[in-house]
C-alpha cells in the first residue's frame, strides 16, 4: 500500500530495493510493529497522559512508549501514542493544527450574538500566558486559532469548536471570553479530536480494553488481526509533512547520522524548498528519519555530488540495512541551513495544552 506522502513524487533515479533487508510498512512482523507502531488512543476522562502511556506499555509489554501533546486528567479524546522507535517520530504532529470540543459554563446569560462577536476575536493571532499549571514557563506567548465555532447552548452551557495550533491553552481561552463579556466562564469537559493529520472521524480510536484483548489473541492464539487493525505503522503520522525516497545502499549510513548526499536520493517532491523538513523513506515505504533540505530539486537534478539532506532526527535502528559506506577518510561538509526546524524546542515548548 502506498503511503499518501510518498505519492507524486518526481523520480530523481530508478532502483531497487533488496527484500532482504528491512520491511514493508504493512507487513511488519508483530515485533517489529511494536518497534516502529502508533496507537490512536481514545483517552478517558481520569487518568493523566502518562498513566496511559504506563498502561500500554504493560499492556503491550514494551519497554518504550510516548505520547505526543498531553491531555489534563479530566480531558477525553485522541492521544496519539508512539511505540518503540516510532516516539521520535511524535514530534511531526506539534507542526500541525489541533482540534477540540469544549463544554463551556457561563457564570450569567450571554446571548449568543454576542458570544459568536466575541468568539470571533479570539479567531486569528492571540496572546495567552499558560495558567499557574502548566509545565511551561508562564510568558506571554503568541499562538493562532485558525477556527473557532459556536455550536449549540442550552441554559448557561455552550459547546464550542476549536482549531488551533498546538501548544495552545483551551482552558486559558475560555476563561478569557468569560472576562470580556463580563460575566466569567468555565471549561466544564474537553475532548480532543484532532491531531495535525491524525482525527477521530478519518482513522477511529482505540479503546484500551481492546488494545488488551487484541493483544492477549495474539500472544495465546497467535492471532494478529486485530492488533494489527489497532496498531499502525508509526509511518501514519508522517502524512502532514512531505517526503523523499532514497536507495537502499544510502540507508544505513543515514541511521548513523551522515548527510544524505545527491547519488542516495532517489524521488522528492516536485516543489522541494531549502531549510524544509522533510520525512526520509526507503523505497518499502519504511521511515529513515527526519531531514532538512538543502538543495532545492532543480539542484539535485543538476548536480552528480554534494550534501542534499541533513538528517536531523534518526528513527529506524542503525543496521537494518547493509552497510554500504566508508567510515574514514571521507571530508565532513559543514553546512548552513535556513529556516531551521528545532524539533526538541518545538517539544519542549509545547507539553501540554490546557
Amino acid at each position: 500500500m502506498m503511503l499518501p506522502q510518498l505519492e507524486n513524487l518526481i523520480k530523481i533515479d530508478d532502483d531497487i530495493t533488496n527484500d532482504n533487508y528491512g520491511h514493508y510498512p504493512d507487513k511488519r512482523s508483530i515485533e517489529s510493529l511494536l518497534y516502529y507502531g502508533l496507537v490512536l488512543v481514545d483517552k478517558p476522562a481520569g487518568p493523566t497522559s502518562h498513566e496511559v502511556v504506563a498502561w500500554i506499555k504493560r499492556i503491550l509489554e514494551i519497554e518504550k512508549a510516548g505520547h505526543s501533546g498531553t491531555l489534563d486528567p479530566g480531558a477525553t479524546g485522541l492521544l496519539p501514542i508512539g511505540l518503540g522507535e516510532g516516539t521520535k517520530a511524535l514530534s511531526v504532529l506539534l507542526l500541525g493544527p489541533k482540534e477540540y470540543y469544549a463544554l463551556a459554563r457561563l457564570h450569567s446569560h450571554v446571548s449568543p450574538d454576542k458570544l459568536r462577536k466575541v468568539m470571533q476575536e479570539f479567531t486569528g493571532e492571540i496572546y495567552q500566558r499558560p495558567p499557574q499549571r502548566s509545565s511551561v514557563r508562564r510568558v506571554t506567548r503568541v499562538r493562532s486559532v485558525y477556527e473557532f465555532d459556536y455550536l449549540e447552548n442550552y441554559d448557561r452551557l455552550v459547546l464550542m469548536r476549536i482549531l488551533c495550533q498546538a501548544g495552545t491553552y483551551i482552558r486559558k481561552i475560555i476563561y478569557d471570553i468569560g472576562e470580556v463579556v463580563s460575566s466569567g466562564a468555565t471549561m466544564v469537559e474537553l475532548r480532543r479530536t484532532r491531531v495535525s493529520n491524525l482525527s477521530e472521524q478519518n482513522d477511529g480510536l482505540v479503546r484500551l480494553h481492546d488494545i488488551a484483548d487484541a493483544y492477549q489473541r495474539y500472544k495465546e492464539r497467535k492471532d494478529e488481526e486485530k492488533l494489527r487493525r489497532l496498531v499502525l505503522p508509526i509511518e501514519h503520522c508522517l502524512a502532514g509533512i512531505r517526503a523523499i525516497t532514497v536507495r537502499d545502499t544510502a540507508v544505513d549510513a543515514l541511521c548513523h547520522g551522515a548527510p544524505l548526499a545527491v547519488p542516495g536520493v532517489i524521488a522528492v517532491p516536485k516543489d522541494l524548498r531549502k531549510g524544509e523538513l522533510v520525512g526520509v523513506y526507503t523505497l518499502k515505504g519504511e521511515i529513515v528519519g527526519l531531514a532538512q533540505t538543502a538543495m532545492t530539486k532543480e539542484e539535485i537534478e543538476q548536480n552528480v555530488r554534494g550534501i542534499a539532506f541533513v538528517m536531523k532526527r534518526i528513527i529506524m535502528k542503525p543496521h537494518t540495512y547493509p552497510k554500504a559506506w566508508r567510515s574514514k577518510g571521507e571530508q565532513s561538509t559543514n553546512i548552513s541551513i535556513s529556516s531551521e526546524v528545532d524539533l526538541d524546542k518545538l517539544e519542549n515548548e509545547n507539553p501540554d495544552e490546557f
